[in-house]
This record gives C-alpha cells, structure tokens and sequence, in this order.
C-alpha cells in the first residue's frame, strides 16, 4: 500500500504487520544489487522510488511465499507499476473520485478509465456505486478485457437477519468500503475451496454486461470470522483520533473532494457532538496542508462549516531540518515551494470565511481594517447577530514545519509535545492572543486533514511508539 505514515517498512506488510528492519535492509539491497548488475550500460537509471518498493514487494512476497498478497496501486491502474499481475484472483475498483489529474485526466470518466486498467480476462471485478457515466466507463472497460463486473450490494443486505454489523474504521462512507471487502475475500476464499462461506441471499448474477447495468453480486451470509475482521480492522490516519487530555487529535488523511466530505462528515460527527465542556470554552482548530496538483480551495471551501477557531497551516516536514528522518523526505519538494503553497493556503483560506461574513443576512459587509475583519459599524452602535456558535474571523496562521505547528496548537497541554518555545514564537498577532486561549479551553479539538503525509508527520510526532 501506499503512501507510508511514518516508517517506509508500512508499505510492504506481513500478516498485518510491517516487515522488520532486517528484513527491510536484507531485501533492499538484494534487489537493488541484482539490478544494479543487470541494468542496461546504454540506459543505465534505476527504476523511480515507487516502483523500486513495488518490485521490492513483489520480491518480499515470493521469497517469504505469502499465500496471498493483497496489492493496491499506487496511481490510476492501467500504466501503473503494480498492474503486472496477469492474472490476480479478484480485483476491485472503490469510490472514486477526482485525484492526480496531471496524470489521469481531469474527469471522472478519464478516471474510471485508467482504473478499469486492471481488469483481466476472466478474472471477476467488483465494484461499489458509482456515478452514472463512470460506472457506464468501467462496465465498457469489463466488457472490453471479458472481465466479469459486478456491483457490490449495500452492506445492509448484509445485516438482514443478523444484528448491526460494528466497523472498526468510522464514517459512513467505509460501510461500502467493508462490502468490497467482504466480496474480495469470498472470492478469494472461495477459490481456496474453503467450506462454510455462509448461503449466498439470491441466485447468482448473470455475468452478461452486454448493453446492460453492471449486475449486483448477491450479498451472502457472514461468517464470524469476517464480522470480527470489519470489527477489528484499523487504518492509522484514518478517521483516528487520539486523546491527549485537554488536547483531543482527529486525523484523516483525506486530499480530495469527495474524502474531504467524507472527513468532514465524520469530524462533525465525532467532534461537534461531543458534550461541550461544563468548565469552559472549546476551541477547534484546523491543521492542513495539500500536496500535489490539488485544489486546495476547493477541498478548503468544504472545511469552513465546521466553525474553526483557527487555521494553522505548515508543510509536511516534521521539523525544519529534516536530516534525521529520511522516510519523510521529500526530495521533490523544497522548503521553499511548501511554505509559498501554505502562505496562499492561508490567504484562501482568510477569503473563504470573509465571503461567508459577506453572506451572512444577519452581518453588514466586512471592511478590512488593518488586515483583520472588522465588522462595519452599521444599524447603530447594536450589531444585530445571532448567537454566532464560534468567532466569525478565524486567524490563520502559518509555521514553518509540523513540530512548530502541533506545539503552538497544544501550549503544552500534550504530554508527547514539549511547549511552545519563545524563540519559535510566530510573529502574527492572533498567535500570542491564540495561545491565551488554547491553554485556558477545557477542550482542544484538532483536525489535521488534506494529506496523508502531513497525518503521517503528526503521527510521527504524536505517537512515537510508532518510529519504532
């Protein structure tokens, strides 16, 4: 899988579990060796970063002879370097959704393209709803590579006559992710010819695509075995969250549209209906950064209902120097581009909310004073606004890395996060008066979102139980 959090060994797991660092160093430098031999003298480079790791992999799983590996792809599918699986046991295509667009086209369509890519001859496909002319794509794309396709059903036809299925990972949106699950797994355990796979609730789906809808799988009865692993899996980084006392962290590697919503939903849920505290104040903050050539104001317009306190904007670079953490390098990026990238974030970010100031029939029109909104002094000295649930002009602010930014946002009040030193300080006004507030609130609720990098630095930084 990919990207990693924290430690590059994540990518290439064992029974769950990331392979050692002597595994890691003894397959490194095999692979690397045998290449470095063989390479070609006339166009003598080395395969790019990700497609060394998944040749790596491949490599990994032969030698340790895993009965079966589980492989995502890292971009799209049809050129991607994982798609040299001639003939898998079962593929599936989840959500999709608008990413990469550099390189997989700039619609859904394009997209669910480059994702039927990995369909094979006779190898059975599985998919969940999807919109109308993406899924018509990869039911084309099937048809194309006689691949038989099917539509995943909701996972409440799971749950007919069983209680509530319980997912260990929340949202909404991994319940369709748990019933592709659930069809990959039959698929491959019933080529195992493994016994007692549960009824199947319907007759089996014609495979015929021709001129029609995608056919729905029939839903089946679970085994205990599979009601256990939804309940028991978990995704670092994603829709976590981590209790530090005062200071409470949800992080979600989300970094497109439709994850965004997926997050905000989930964030909203898991944080805005908390009790509020009975001793005092709230205040919610937003860490964010994107990579790539994402829309950052389009996945940020989609963050402002959630009424954050402040904004913090910073890089992916857990600490200035990054010269002691090779795994969350990145040689592409200079510190530089990052911090023009957070500072137009953080201008975005200050237009989103006076346009939402500006929308607002309860407000008369924001007048810039001094660079902070200040509301104009219209229908006499009364300003007339409902009981606003949290201050309309959310400072945002900039740091230069991870580190400065997670200590700034816990003042102290997260045992793994040393306090905010002087010399650190950021120069902006709202981050002396910010602090003020962030040490007296009863709670602290943090969302750090927009990349998985960025969560994995936190992580990182937060839990270091993990760097082990």
């Amino acid at each position: 899988s990919s990207p990693h959090l924290v430690q590059v060994r994540e990518r290439i797991r064992i029974n769950g579990q990331p392979i050692s660092k002597d595994l890691f160093n003894k397959y490194f430098w095999l692979v690397y060796n045998r290449l470095e031999e063989t390479k070609d003298p006339a166009h003598a480079s080395m395969p790019a970063y990700f497609r060394f790791l998944t040749i790596m992999a491949f490599h990994v799983f032969l030698q340790e002879k895993v009965d079966l590996a589980v492989v995502e792809v890292g971009i799209g599918g049809t050129y991607d370097c994982t798609n040299i699986i001639r003939a898998p046991v079962v593929c599936g295509v989840s959500s999709l959704g608008i990413d990469h667009t550099s390189i997989l086209g700039d619609t859904m369509e394009k997209i669910a393209w480059q994702k039927g890519g990995i369909f094979k001859p006779g190898v059975p496909a599985f998919t969940v709803a999807q919109p109308e002319r993406p899924l018509e794509v990869l039911r084309e794309r099937a048809q194309e590579r006689k691949c038989p396709l099917y539509l995943c059903p909701e996972l409440d036809d799971f749950e007919e006559g069983c209680q509530a299925l319980e997912l260990g990972l929340a949202g909404a949106h991994q319940r369709c992710n748990a019933a592709l699950a659930l069809q990959l797994a039959r698929t491959w355990l019933q080529r195992r010819g493994c016994q007692g796979l549960g009824e199947l609730k319907e007759g089996p789906p014609s495979t015929e695509l021709l001129g029609g809808p995608v056919p729905l799988a029939p839903a089946f009865q679970l085994t205990d075995a599979m009601i256990q692993g939804l309940r028991d899996t978990e995704w670092l980084g994603r829709t976590q969250v981590l209790s530090h006392g005062p200071v409470t962290w949800y992080l979600d590697g989300a970094h497109t549209t439709s994850s965004i919503q997926a997050c905000v939903r989930w964030f909203r849920q898991a944080a805005l209906n908390q009790d509020k505290p009975h001793d005092g104040s709230e205040v919610r903050v937003l860490l964010f950064n994107a990579t790539g050539d994402r829309d950052t104001a389009a996945l940020l317009k989609l963050l402002v209902p959630c009424h954050f306190d402040y904004a913090v904007f910073c890089p992916n670079f857990t600490e200035v120097s990054v010269a002691n953490n090779a795994d969350q390098q990145n040689f592409n990026v200079t510190l530089e581009n990052a911090l023009t990238r957070c500072l137009e974030n953080q201008r975005t970010w200050t237009r989103l909310l006076e346009e939402k100031v500006g929308q607002d029939p309860w407000l008369p029109s924001p007048l810039r004073v001094g660079g902070l909104l200040q509301p104009a002094p219209a229908r006499g000295s009364l300003l007339l606004v409902p009981p606003a649930p949290r201050p309309l002009n959310s400072p945002a602010l900039v740091f230069p890395c991870l580190a400065q930014a997670l200590r700034w946002v816990a003042q102290g009040r997260d045992p793994q996060l040393a306090a905010p030193t002087a010399s650190g300080a950021h120069p902006h006004p709202a981050a002396s008066s910010g602090a003020v507030l962030l040490r007296e609130a009863a709670a602290v609720r943090v969302l750090v979102t927009g990349s998985l990098h960025l969560v994995g630095g936190a992580l990182r930084l937060l839990d270091p139980a993990l760097s082990q």
